[in-house]
């Protein structure tokens, strides 16, 4: 006999309690939208000086229709099943090296020759290497996910990791060392969890270290990206003055900081590309420990989130595709934040969601749905039986 209940969920999936859209955690996208407004508020006390006569910046208007987008495709990334990702991530994968390909010919050239955009014709910039850690992430979590014998075999290892090196490598030619540095955390983490047998990461970290021992060494690194990354050892390089100006910054918030507008460092520009890169030397300066706790909170709940939501993951590919993502914000929150310490060497990374920018922060929002979209839908039988992740 049908029951009235069973006649509302066929009428209504959002009506039923097993349906996925009952078990969606806003917990990440407000943590993001929390970041996301301290970013604007360092954003536009980092630029204003640039634009005295307009109190709404290019740059916040920019960053702000940024975040608009980024919860407009987090709620898109919703509607469809996660699991549908296992069959297009050849493609997703592919298209991702085809564009970073394409960047060697018709990329646009930023500063000290790194070519690492497109520039549309409405005038954006659009960085293929920041969709390019989603992309790997889906492809390296489905060849995970066809792992059912526990450890990973070391064919298994050398195939993960030769199919995450191709992009690894284009964007390290760019050069980028920055983001090849957090695709280097994506898959570390990634293997980690997908229990990679001890021994082979041992051979595999060695052959990395041999590998980026040669290329330092080679035509492929330029002097300034070698030099700036050789800074970090060397306290009398003349390439500490960022890290020197940032240290300085911070060290005059204090505890509840100059106030906002107010600080020195800020205003007189002398903290370079503070909007971006050294974006946390806005909050450390302005609002002082109290307000880089805030910001550090927010991550905290960010992360912890994540790492609750991989381990309640209805499947492997799903439980990979999470740990992907925290991997991705962990790396980048602690070495944008480190390097305007001195606790880890300048490399232009951004600080997701708060750094100004349009790829990073549309491929942090793109993380939080996909993440968002894996927990929601962990009690469900997902779109049907070939696709092999089912429990």
């Amino acid at each position: 006999m049908t029951t009235s209940f069973e006649g509302n969920r066929s009428l209504n999936p959002r009506s039923d309690p097993a349906s996925p859209w009952w078990h969606i955690d806003v917990t990440p996208v407000l943590a993001a939208m929390g970041l996301g407004i301290i970013g604007l508020i360092a954003i536009y006390s980092a630029t204003r000086g640039r634009d005295p006569d307009n109190y709404i910046t290019f740059f916040i208007e920019r960053q702000g229709m940024f975040l608009v987008v980024g919860l407009v495709l987090v709620a898109v990334s919703l509607i469809f099943d996660y699991r549908l990702l296992l069959r297009f991530a050849p493609l997703v994968y592919a298209g991702n090296v085809a564009l970073l390909v394409l960047l060697r010919f018709f990329g646009t050239e930023g500063a000290f020759g790194v070519r690492s955009w497109f520039r549309l014709p409405s005038g954006f910039l659009l960085q293929p290497s920041e969709f390019g850690k989603l992309a790997l992430i889906v492809m390296v979590a489905a060849l995970l996910s066809r792992n059912d014998d526990g450890m990973l075999s070391f064919n298994e290892l050398v195939t993960v990791t030769m199919v995450a090196a191709l992009p690894l490598l284009l964007v390290a030619m760019q050069p980028d060392f920055g983001t090849a540095m957090v695709y280097t955390a994506i898959i570390a983490a990634m293997l980690l969890v997908g229990n990679a047998q001890a021994h082979h990461l041992v051979v595999l970290i060695g052959a990395s270290i041999v590998m980026i021992g040669l290329a330092f060494n080679s035509r492929f690194v330029d002097g300034f990206q070698r030099n700036r990354l050789e800074s970090f050892l060397d306290l009398e390089s003349e390439f500490r003055y960022n890290t020197n100006q940032a240290e300085i910054a911070i060290g005059n918030g204090g505890v509840t900081g100059a106030g906002f507008g107010e600080g020195t460092q800020t205003k007189s520009g002398l903290v370079p590309a503070q909007e971006t890169d050294f974006i946390f030397t806005v909050i450390g300066e302005e609002f002082g420990f109290a307000g880089g706790t805030v910001l550090l909170g927010c991550f905290a709940a960010l992360l912890w989130r994540l790492y609750r939501m991989a381990r309640l993951a209805g499947d492997a590919f799903g439980s990979y595709l999470i740990t992907g993502v925290f991997a991705m914000f962990a790396f980048q929150m602690f070495q944008s934040v480190g390097m305007t310490m001195g606790i880890m060497p300048v490399t232009g990374i951004p600080l997701p969601f708060v750094s100004y920018g349009g790829s990073s922060a549309l491929t942090s929002f793109l993380g939080i749905g996909l993440a968002v979209n894996v927990h929601m839908r962990r009690f469900g039988a997902g779109i049907d039986a070939e696709v092999g992740t089912n429990r």
